[in-house]
This record gives C-alpha cells, sequence and structure tokens, in this order.
C-alpha cells in the first residue's frame, strides 16, 4: 500500500507531459514596407497539437476583422527542415493597431526544438488579399521553443 501511495504520489507531481517550454519568446522581424520590429510569441502543446500565437510591432493600417488574416510562420527545427504553423485566426484589429495572428496550429513531435527561420520569408500573412512577408532578423529569445 505504501508502494502505491509513492507512486500516486510521485505521478502528482511529475510534470505535464506535452508541455513547450518556454511558453513565451520574442523574435525581431522585418517586413518591410510594412515594418518591423519585436514580435512577442506565445506556444501551448497539447499531446501533439501545438499552437503558436503572435503579436507583431507591425501596424496595419487599415481595421482587419476578426479571423480574416491568413497567416503561416516557420521556423527551423534543430536537427535540418522546417516546421510552418498556418491558419486564419486573429482578433479585430483597429487600424494603426499591432497585427496579432494566431493561434496557429500545426502537429509537433516530442523534443521537436524550432527557432526562428532565417532561409526565406519566416512570416506569411495575406491580409485583404495584399502579400506580406516577413524575414526572422533574431533569433528567440530566451530561446528555442522545445516541444
Amino acid at each position: 500500500m505504501t508502494a502505491a501511495a509513492l507512486a500516486a504520489l510521485s505521478l502528482a507531481y511529475a510534470p505535464a507531459a506535452g508541455a513547450v517550454t518556454p511558453t513565451l519568446a520574442t523574435a525581431d522581424y522585418d517586413c518591410g514596407t510594412w515594418g518591423g520590429g519585436q514580435a512577442r510569441l506565445t506556444a501551448t502543446q497539447s499531446g501533439t497539437r501545438a499552437t503558436i500565437t503572435l503579436r507583431s510591432a507591425v501596424m496595419t493600417p487599415v481595421a482587419v476583422g476578426a479571423d480574416s488574416i491568413n497567416a503561416t510562420l516557420t521556423f527551423a527545427k534543430a536537427g535540418g527542415g522546417t516546421k510552418s504553423f498556418t491558419g486564419t485566426r486573429n482578433p479585430a484589429l483597429p487600424a494603426w493597431g499591432p497585427v496579432e495572428i494566431g493561434p496557429l496550429s500545426a502537429t509537433v513531435a516530442p523534443g521537436d526544438t524550432l527557432n526562428s527561420y532565417f532561409a526565406g520569408p519566416a512570416l506569411t500573412m495575406s491580409i485583404f488579399g495584399f502579400p506580406v512577408s516577413c524575414d526572422a532578423v533574431t533569433s528567440q529569445s530566451p530561446g528555442p521553443f522545445v516541444f
């Protein structure tokens, strides 16, 4: 009975499976004529499903309705390759407000380590049919997302 109680207690204090660390990171993006600057990336994970929400320093010159920005956020995977998070999710954005997209979703594997992507556009968006491409100009801080 003592062994069962100890096992139950150790499970109660064990870290949750499928947790991403860190859950918050920042990175700088250059979106050309749309602007640039620091973006805040918030990650969540539930099993193999992961989401990223990005709040950017890029401003939209006009109001944008909810769930109308089609976006892809690409990360470099440690060891090679990329992982893209996609979706058409965003809150309603006021004119001259910062662009916020997400949650964008993807499937991840245990141990996936994802950081800023430098071999092309890291973030692509379509806003009212206008393509916006953003390049990552810094690695994530405090470090890559580890799922």
